[in-house]
């Protein structure tokens, strides 16, 4: 009697496959041996290395990814607590001052010295000037209206911005510190206290110091302070 012909041979779909072991993760129990002799692809060569080498591998990278992780999370915290750090001396500073010219000085020495920021002017509406015993000194100034027209130009309808400072520019808003010959570059924040209140304009020749793609969260809290300690002084020189 002729034998029957042997079937083809019948190929397993790798997806089925895959899709089978997901649905039975307990299949390799009491089939230790067979993990040892599975082989896969290496992710560093062209070769094929056994499953635990490769689970050993993966294990590692995932640690050292772990590790690059838990390091930039450290560094964010190092860096937040340095700037709470000045932050706070520089609050602390400008609530020591007894009159605005004295305000306006600590200002300047304190975001040159904590912040690295080479010049700041604080431009003030009459109204807030007018009961001082003596005309502003830098780096305070009389808000006129050309000067006010500038700011809210390079504003563009925000209430704080960073942005590149031209020469010119510069003369004209920072015009107690001598002028770079190119670009520089201000981070710019309208004080308001229910009304306007005036500007803060912090400069640097760097053009790049002060990035349009940063955020002013800073500014606006420095602008509030400013604004706030302002009016009470003027009030309290007035009266």
């Amino acid at each position: 009697m002729p034998q029957a012909a042997p079937e083809p041979r019948k190929t397993l779909d790798p997806d089925r496959v895959a899709e089978w072991l997901a649905r039975h993760p307990d299949f390799f129990v009491g089939r230790e041996g067979l993990l040892q002799s599975l082989k896969v692809p290496h992710p560093e060569t062209q070769g094929a290395t056994s499953l635990l080498e490769r689970l050993v591998y993966d294990l590692r990278k995932r640690a050292e990814g772990a590790e690059l992780r838990l390091e930039q999370l450290l560094d964010s915290a190092r860096h937040n607590e340095a700037q709470y750090r000045r932050t706070r001396e520089l609050v602390l500073a400008l609530l020591e001052a007894q009159d605005n010219d004295a305000l306006g000085q600590a200002l300047a020495t304190q975001l040159s010295e904590r912040f690295q920021t080479p010049a700041v002017a604080v431009w003030c509406p009459a109204s807030l000037t007018d009961r001082d015993p003596r005309p502003p000194q830098a780096p305070r100034h009389v808000l006129d209206e050309h000067t006010g027209q500038r700011l809210t130009a390079l504003l563009d309808g925000r209430a704080s911005r960073c942005t590149r400072l031209t020469p010119t520019d510069w003369k004209r808003l920072v015009p107690h510190a001598k002028a770079p010959t190119k670009s520089g570059s201000c981070a710019i924040a309208r004080m308001t206290l229910g009304d306007p209140q005036g500007f803060v304009v912090l400069a640097s020749a760097d053009p790049d110091h002060f990035r349009a793609s940063m955020d002013t969260l800073f500014t606006e809290y420095l602008a509030d302070v400013l604004v706030r300690l302002s009016v009470r002084l003027s009030e309290h020189d007035g009266g």
